[in-house]
């Protein structure tokens, strides 16, 4: 049996599967290993600095700069023509980097600088995981190096690409497994010594298939020689090479911020778009992809000019925005993949190519991860890339008429000019009760999402003009954003942590204009400006709440010391007596700024008796550095909704709230949450513990003014039956649940189990 194409400078070989096959196992098994270890080592970092987001996005700059390290060294390893010799050195650099296993996040640094976290989080990373990840990262280049090398003879020889498929499908379902399968069932420590056991095979695996390979090569007298050399890459392809590789790896990072903000920064939710990130590549260098180009042009084009709109409006349901987000996501990158995969250079030129699609991955994430949260105050990145990547597409399809092309344009601009001005309306109350008579039967982002609709499908048919098309998503984007920052937002202020606003909204029950501290879209409290109610506590904290009537049950029983962990507005400032003390713990030192200026609230200067106090850090590590036994009162209030810390609900963090307390102390945990259920792992926590705990349920009551007081849900523990016994009877308390949910560890958290309760129905009312 033999192996012939027929094609020109590919001679007739013996048939050999078993190399490829070897070549495309070890190139999985290597990426399963790469990709599988960045959600595992970041769960492992993010107790230290707060479950922000940005963590998860720092962390992936990290990730492909090591990346880019270990493609730059598979690069230059090329220049050493014995392959016997670049085998040697790359099994000894794999050995070497062992010596870090199992991986672990060492404690050189200390502990973080929360005024100064990113540096501290890419040192720690380099220092506790870069070298594994460094040489294991750089195997699926040099494999694909050495396998055009050993397969010149044989046409599978002349596009050694297609196993750049196998490397992204394995890191693709080593995602996928991470949080459905890997972090459910297995504990940190079990996820650590399992990786450490599949490097240790991998070198065998490498090490094998060099004896393998070379003892079954064709010509046994001499090593396979080098391919034949072609002309270089042009540094204007190179250019273009770069940033089709940048804008989906800076996508990437910012959908992934724009939807984990509002649930939590969790694997599960991180993986999904590197996961499609991949899926992605898997498709582009297919030699038959399962989507077409054409076909990504139109659906990227319709999704593309949906999401820039939908971008600046936050009032989907998230999960039909979730949905969104995603496509448009897949199919933009699917689209700069396809290009990519398009313009892929000869064998010869492969590590090079690799190294530039790395130089882009590096720079589009940098870009997202580092340099936006500095130079903007909000999150413009994210829209930007979405409008500029509509320049990746064909520039010389020419279907449309000049005539059909202007006029198209014309409609967008008036479209984008009808939405801009009804947004500049409601800046004169006047001027927007005079169009509200007119236009009466929509809220005003749904009738600027309906005015922009005609430019939406003006762009959409001027996708195969890629510069008409980005200038029309470029209006509607801009005009979207004016319309929603223009009557939301009076301040803004960015921190590695997150964007907070200030927003104002009139409530006459309140007397007028309230303040809102909001990140994305949870509130972490309001204030009213009227004097008559400034120094009332509002929404979550208002006395009719659970965590109102835990201040006022704990200070009935004489001076209280009192933590808060999270500071948000300072609304818990407002019960402070002068017989009291109140520390906050806050890990942002912009929140603790915004909360202590009198311009957007004042429950801290002018409403608390008596100074407060702010400890700066993730509460994990600053509460450790407090006497035991010494508080009354600590409120853990980092769960509503956005960037859930799940390392402040572990077994291990409630029984660190309780050494705290004294006999008759209680720990009340603000449970509140639209997208999570996380009052049982609560419950079974305490219930692990040995320590009794209550349930505490408010339910809004419509009668009272809207942002007067809000839904709230709580779980409150004291280490004796003494310290709960004038809260029970209490109205809004009743006995925690049973539950056979598996609570938290520092070991084993189940983000996915609390995403899935979180669709049963909401409890009753007690």
């Amino acid at each position: 049996m033999s192996d012939t194409t027929g094609e020109p400078g590919v001679s007739i070989r013996p048939a050999d599967r078993l190399t490829p096959l070897l070549f495309a196992v070890a190139i999985f098994t290597s990426a399963s290993l790469v990709f599988v270890v960045q959600p595992m080592v970041t769960k492992l970092v993010l107790p230290m600095l707060g479950g922000s987001p940005a963590v998860w996005n720092t962390a992936m700059v990290f990730f492909q700069a090591a990346l880019l390290g270990g493609y730059l060294y598979a690069h230059l390893l090329q220049r050493i023509a014995s392959i016997k010799v670049q085998v040697a050195v790359h099994l000894a650099l794999l050995l070497a980097a062992a010596l870090f296993l199992p991986l672990r996040i060492n404690g050189w640094l200390g502990d973080p600088d929360p005024a100064a976290p990113i540096t501290w989080l890419l040192a720690t990373l380099a220092l506790s995981v870069g070298a594994p990840f460094a040489v294991l990262s750089a195997t699926a280049p040099l494999l694909q190096a050495w396998f055009a090398r050993v397969r010149a003879g044989y046409a599978d020889g002349k596009n050694p690409y297609v196993l750049y498929a196998a490397s992204n499908l394995g890191s693709f379902l080593a995602l996928l497994s991470y949080p459905f399968v890997i972090e459910p069932l297995t504990n940190l420590v079990g996820q650590r010594m399992g990786w450490t056991g599949g490097y240790g095979a991998f070198l065998l695996m490498v090490a094998a298939l060099a004896f393998v390979v070379w003892s079954r090569r064709i010509d046994r007298a001499a090593e396979p020689a080098r391919l034949a050399a072609t002309p270089p890459i042009p540094w204007r392809e190179k250019a273009i090479m770069i940033l089709l590789a940048a804008a989906p790896s800076s996508l990437m990072l910012g959908v992934t911020a724009h939807l984990s903000t509002d649930v939590a920064s969790a694997p599960f939710l991180w993986v999904i778009p590197l996961a499609l990130y991949l899926l992605t590549f898997v498709i582009a260098f297919q030699s038959r992809p399962w989507i077409p180009l054409p076909v990504t042009l139109v659906v990227q084009g319709a999704l593309g000019a949906m999401v820039v709109l939908i971008v600046a409006f936050r009032t989907l349901d998230i999960r039909i925005a979730f949905v969104i987000h995603i496509l448009a996501f897949f199919f933009a990158a699917l689209m700069c993949h396809q290009m990519l995969a398009a313009r892929r250079p000869p064998p010869d030129r492969l590590t090079e190519f690799y190294l530039l699609l790395s130089v882009g991955g590096v720079l589009g994430g940098a870009f997202t991860a580092l340099v936006a949260p500095v130079i903007f105050n909000l999150v413009w990145e994210y829209p930007l890339v979405l409008v500029l990547v509509g320049l990746a597409r064909p520039w010389d399809r020419r279907q449309l008429r000049g005539e059909e092309t202007g006029a198209l344009v014309a409609v967008g601009v008036l479209a984008v000019a009808a939405a801009a001005l009804s947004g500049w309306m409601t800046a004169d109350p006047d001027a927007w009760a005079a169009l509200w008579r007119v236009i009466p039967l929509f809220p005003l982002q749904t009738l600027c999402m309906l005015i922009l609709t005609p430019a939406l499908i003006c762009a959409f048919l001027l996708r195969d003009r890629a510069q008409a098309f980005t200038a029309a998503l470029l209006m509607i984007g801009l005009s979207a954003q004016f319309v929603t920052r223009g009557y939301e937002d009076s301040y803004a202020e960015r921190s590695f942590f997150g964007v907070m606003r200030v927003a104002v909204q009139q409530d006459p029950g309140l007397g007028g204009d309230v303040h809102i501290l909001t990140h994305g879209t949870t509130w972490h409290g309001a204030q009213a400006r009227d004097a008559r109610y400034d120094c009332q506590p509002s929404l979550y904290y208002n006395p009719l709440t659970p965590i109102g009537q835990s201040a006022e049950i704990v200070q009935a029983r004489g001076p209280a010391r009192i933590g808060v962990v999270g500071q948000g507005a300072g609304t818990m400032a407002a019960y402070k007596r002068a017989q009291d003390s109140l520390t906050f713990f806050e890990i942002d030192p912009m929140v603790d700024r915004m909360s202590r200026d009198p311009r957007w609230f004042t429950y801290i200067s002018d409403c608390a008796v008596g100074g407060i106090d702010t400890v700066l850090g993730d509460a994990r590590l600053t509460l450790e550095d407090q006497p035991a036994g010494s508080y009354d009162l600590l409120v853990i209030d980092a769960f509503s909704s956005d960037a859930v810390p799940t390392h402040l609900l572990t077994v291990e963090a409630i029984e660190g709230y309780l050494r705290l307390l004294k006999p008759d102390g209680v720990v009340l945990l603000h449970l509140s949450n639209r997208n999570l259920e996380i009052v049982l792992p609560t419950i079974a926590a305490a219930r692990t513990l040995g320590r009794p705990a209550l349930h505490g349920l408010y339910v809004e009551d419509d009668s009272l003014p809207q942002m007067a007081v809000a839904s709230t849900e709580a779980v409150v523990i004291s280490p004796t039956e003494q310290g709960l016994a004038d809260f029970r009877g209490k109205p809004n308390w009743r006995e925690a649940p049973g539950t056979d949910v598996r609570p938290w560890t520092d070991d084993y958290v189940n983000m996915f189990g609390a995403l899935w309760r979180s669709f049963r129905p909401p409890p009753e009312r007690p």
